[in-house]
C-alpha cells in the first residue's frame, strides 16, 4: 500500500489537534501508542473472532472497517513520531492462519515497540497491523478509502469540539 498520501493527511490532522489542545510540545507517543492497542482491542471485540462462548455474529463489514482504519491513523501518526514518514510503500504480512492468531502476533508486535523503536520494526508491525485487515476481507484500496473518509469525519469532530 502506498502510504505519502496518507501520512501527509496524518500529519495535518496531527498538527490540527495538537494546536487545538495545546498539546505542541508534548510528548504524545505513550498516548497514541496505547491508543492503538485499545483500537485493536475494539477491533478485535467487534471481530467476534475469539468469543468462542457465544453465537452473535460480528459487526458489519463497514463497522468493522471503520474500526480498522482508526487503528491506521494512530500506526501513521506513530510513524510521524519516530521520523519513519518517508516510506513509501508498505508490504502486507498476514502471518497467521486465523484472524485471532493474527490479532495475537500484532499485539505482541506493537507492544515491542514502547522501546527503542527502529524503521524494520515499525514497518514490520504497520505490514502485520495490514495483514490483519486482508485476514478480515479488506483490499488496500478499500483501507485507503475509508482512511480518507475517516480523516476527515475526525477533523469534522475536532472542528465540533469532540
Amino acid at each position: 500500500m502506498k502510504l505519502q498520501s496518507l501520512f501527509n493527511m496524518q500529519r495535518q490532522l496531527d498538527q490540527h489537534i495538537e494546536t487545538n489542545h495545546k498539546l505542541q510540545n508534548e510528548d504524545l507517543v505513550s498516548r497514541k501508542l496505547l491508543a492503538l492497542l485499545v483500537e485493536l482491542g475494539e477491533l478485535a471485540n467487534e471481530t467476534r473472532c475469539f468469543k468462542f462462548w457465544s453465537l452473535k455474529p460480528s459487526a458489519d463489514k463497514k463497522v468493522i472497517l471503520e474500526e480498522f482504519v482508526d487503528g491506521v491513523h494512530f500506526l501513521l501518526s506513530l510513524g510521524i513520531e519516530w521520523g519513519f514518514d518517508s516510506i513509501e510503500e508498505l508490504p502486507v504480512k498476514a502471518d497467521k492462519e486465523t484472524a485471532t492468531e493474527q490479532f495475537l502476533h500484532v499485539f505482541s508486535l506493537l507492544t515491542q515497540l514502547k522501546g527503542s523503536v527502529d524503521q524494520e520494526q515499525y514497518i514490520e508491525s504497520f505490514s502485520s497491523y495490514m495483514g490483519l485487515g486482508e485476514i478480515l476481507g479488506f483490499a488496500a484500496e478499500e483501507v485507503k478509502t475509508a482512511y480518507i473518509m475517516k480523516n476527515e469525519v475526525n477533523f469534522k469532530r475536532q472542528d465540533e469540539g469532540y
